[in-house]
């Protein structure tokens, strides 16, 4: 593995999450007043009992080691505290950090630590189990994704600075609600509003993003970064500034059986989420200027609702989902056969996925029909499993290219 920069190794974003932003790395000590030696079954009860009986013992405080460490040789090591446990081990979801349990060491202060090696560069999911048990190690960074609370951690490479946090202007995400009308919830959106949005009187294009299956609205911030993606194509003078809007893809109804596409959600955004963003932000409205994108069941969400909407949506973006114009809940066969039709719809079709996920053999061939039949679609690929960072390179190129 190519030696990663140490600028990298040690940007901000590596450690920032829901919890922190700032992760600090001093930990404060409460030192055990003599009169209290000897008291109490633990040490940890020695410790804290003077706070409860309204006491600040003396502190100081030290240096705290970080539960992941990336080196620049591309070895990570895992820490997870468990000082009464027997066996604790680590292990990724597949791809490029295998499903096979690393077992951990424990030092003398109950801390358990293990260093591997030959994990690929990349965004992973990962787990740890202390005595048989799944638990999620609260030391490190923490999201919503395969349906529960998991742990990850991105290994990077020289190519991630896009994605970092920099020293430029930045926008930042808000959260808005909104009803849907589909099932009468009270839905959460996570709107990114470019640098200088509250300073001037400017409209702005808007890129509605959604997430996979397992994942929510939070997943584009916490695991994405397009938040800093965004800034730094700004930045960068790469791409027009505009608002992203990140909705949570699920618009079940009561007692509605799970089905690949988890409600009526289409409905819940031409609807309910555009109207009311559209009336809260100044966002151009027409569709030239409004955008769908989405990985994985996203992608199919994302695909479903511009095919149904062309007249809502001029730009298509498609990661990691293949290109499906037609399955059991639809068929757009006929229309992609009128390439004259395709090409005045949209301004941009876009589709993209990881290598190792299957893209070149067998998203590209469709696409390569397609084109020869005059469908003007751009691709992507890039070497990757179905996970976060081929996502945010496939933002990253979608951006770049959308309301030109």
């Amino acid at each position: 593995m190519t030696k990663i920069k140490k600028e990298i190794c040690e940007n901000q974003v590596l450690r920032s999450q829901m919890l922190i932003f700032d992760t600090p790395i001093k930990r404060a000590v409460f030192k055990t007043p003599p009169q209290a030696q000897g008291q109490g079954s633990r040490p940890e009860q020695r410790r804290r009992g003077p706070l409860f009986g309204g006491h600040m013992p003396p502190m100081e405080v030290v240096p705290v080691e970080p539960n992941i460490k990336v080196y620049e040789n591309g070895d990570v090591k895992f820490r997870f505290y468990a000082p009464n446990a027997q066996k604790v081990e680590v292990a990724g979801l597949g791809g490029g950090f295998s499903r096979d349990r690393r077992e951990m060491k424990k030092d003398e202060d109950g801390w358990w630590s293990v260093t591997v090696s030959g994990i690929l560069p990349g965004f992973h999911y990962h787990e740890y189990f202390v005595d048989g048990n799944r638990l999620v190690n609260p030391d490190v960074n923490c999201g919503y994704g395969c349906f529960y609370p998991i742990n990850y951690f991105d290994l990077p490479s020289n190519e991630d600075e896009f994605w970092m946090l920099r020293d430029v202007p930045h926008g930042d995400v808000r959260m808005k609600y909104y009803k849907s009308s589909v099932n009468g919830r009270i839905k959460c959106a996570w709107v990114y509003c470019p640098p200088g949005y509250d300073s001037s009187d400017e409209r702005y294009p808007v890129l509605y993003i959604q997430h996979g299956v397992g994942e929510n609205e939070t997943g584009w911030v916490w695991q994405g970064k397009i938040n800093y993606i965004a800034d730094n194509l700004i930045a960068d003078g790469l791409a027009e500034k505009m608002i992203i809007v990140m909705n949570s893809g699920y618009a079940f109804k009561e007692g509605e059986d799970p089905v690949f596409f988890p409600g009526d959600f289409d409905s819940e955004l031409v609807n309910d989420c555009i109207p009311y963003i559209d009336s809260k932000y100044r966002t151009k409205t027409d569709k030239h200027n409004r955008a769908v994108a989405g990985l994985s069941l996203g992608s199919s969400q994302a695909f479903l609702s511009a095919m149904l909407h062309r007249d809502i949506f001029g730009s298509l973006g498609v990661f990691s989902g293949g290109f499906p114009i037609k399955r059991g809940e639809y068929d757009f066969t006929d229309y992609f056969a009128d390439a004259e039709k395709v090409n005045s719809d949209f301004d941009l079709i876009f589709v993209s996925g990881g290598e190792q996920e299957g893209f070149v053999e067998r998203t590209l061939p469709q696409l390569n029909e397609l084109r020869e039949k005059g469908v003007k679609i751009v691709d992507y690929h890039r070497p990757g499993f179905h996970v976060w960072d081929v996502w945010r390179f496939s933002a990253y190129e979608f951006m770049k290219l959308l309301f030109k």
